[in-house]
């Protein structure tokens, strides 16, 4: 057993934390791209990228995140693509966020009442025009509160990358305690470490709830 201080422990953990931070944030920010090109086509005014768009969301949706994580992992080398489990954590997680950021978006943009479109067509704006000046602004408030409600399950999500090998705070505090042999400091700090980067985004959340409420 190797001796470890307390500060030891938690400093180590602190420092992989930072992974889990940047791979959360990696993943949100390239879910909201993709998740933005898979709204587009399930709003669009044609059948067939409406039925792409869903069932885009569907396989994602419908099939574990751990899964999907495999697939990327082990799936891909199999194919010739040579992937580092940084990538694969990133590209999983990533697919993963788009199909729930799409559908939270599209309930905005569903919720709007049909009267929006028509204004935006009475004032002679396109259709891509109308989303961009109109529709997505208004349906992007509206989706506020469940879009940062997403992240903090996002952030917890990350965890699950241990199992490919990415250094992130679950991994390293199996390593430590392995090393330790104690687990009620690791994991309990590891909890409240979690805790602490989730907690603030949940009260947000529902400040932002309330806010809407109010109005």
């Amino acid at each position: 057993m190797i001796e470890f201080t307390f500060w030891d422990i938690l400093r180590n953990l602190l420092l992989a934390a930072r992974w889990t931070v940047l791979l959360s944030l990696a993943a949100f920010v390239g879910g909201a791209l993709v998740g933005l090109v898979v709204l587009f086509l399930r709003i669009a005014k044609t059948k067939w990228t409406r039925r792409i768009a869903s069932g885009y969301i569907a396989l994602f949706q419908g099939t574990p995140l751990l899964m999907q994580l495999f697939l990327m992992f082990f799936g891909l080398p199999m194919l010739g693509l040579r992937i580092e489990p940084w990538t694969a954590a990133a590209l999983g997680l990533t697919f993963f966020a788009s199909a729930y950021l799409a559908e939270i978006w599209r309930s905005g943009v569903d919720a709007l009442p049909r009267g929006q479109w028509d204004a935006g067509a009475s004032l002679g704006l396109h259709y891509l025009q109308e989303l961009r000046l109109i529709i997505l602004p208004q349906a992007f408030s509206i989706t506020r509160a469940p879009t940062v409600g997403f992240l903090v399950q996002l952030i917890k999500s990350t965890a699950l990358t241990s199992i490919i090998g990415f250094e992130e705070l679950v991994r390293t505090s199996n390593a430590i305690n392995n090393a330790t042999f104690e687990p009620f400091t690791v994991y309990g700090l590891v909890a409240l470490i979690f805790f602490v980067m989730c907690f603030p985004l949940t009260q947000y959340a529902r400040a932002l709830e309330q806010r809407a409420a109010a109005h």
